[in-house]
């Protein structure tokens, strides 16, 4: 059990009967009457987001989530194959598991493989991931003091905002927590 004023970003919590993430969170003190917690959680299981408060102070289950090192090998139509890196297990998700994820998974890939008691909850990608830009329209000489941006799309199929001056086949760094664009790789 884990006091709700203990809450930390990230930190997986168990309440009724959901495995949620803490997303955000703030102790609040009013003038009048007690403290309380609200916070804003996350579902493992749907990706749903819910905000809860808390009184200040009362308990709740910790999640304790093991996290696999695993591969991604290949995907085929609605099944997606993974692979321990230690035991070379594979194991098989399907698209609606991991429909955030697939925007940034490439063949290859290393990731991480959350399960709770057995329950394959999700997959978390790094959090930045180097792109092929595969369609952008040509920038135009002289463009780039405006600071303006275009979009992009990148070999995974996600569409990004970038500046003018990024080209087709050039690489970039895409943050996965935002999906926006970092810098060219």
């Amino acid at each position: 059990m884990i006091s709700v004023n203990d809450f930390k970003t990230g930190l997986t919590i168990e309440v009724d009967n959901d495995i949620w993430q803490v997303i955000e969170f703030q102790h609040v003190k009013p003038g009048k009457g007690s403290a309380f917690v609200r916070s804003k959680l996350r579902s493992m299981r749907s990706g749903n987001i819910q905000e809860k408060t808390f009184r200040a102070g009362e308990k709740v289950e910790k999640a304790h989530l093991d996290n696999d090192k695993m591969q991604y090998l290949y995907s085929d139509g609605d099944t997606h194959a993974f692979m321990n890196m230690e035991t070379f297990e594979q194991i098989e998700l399907q698209t609606n598991q991991i429909k955030q994820q697939l925007k940034y998974l490439l063949e290859n890939m290393e990731v991480q493989i959350m399960t709770y008691n057995g329950e394959i909850l999700g997959v978390e990608v790094p959090n930045t991931v180097k792109l092929k830009v595969t369609e952008t329209e040509p920038g135009i000489k002289g463009d780039t003091a405006s600071g303006g941006t275009k979009p992009a799309t990148v070999e995974t199929g996600l569409t990004v905002q970038v500046p003018f001056f990024v080209n087709e086949d050039d690489y970039l760094i895409i943050d996965t927590r935002e999906g926006k664009y970092v810098s060219r790789g």
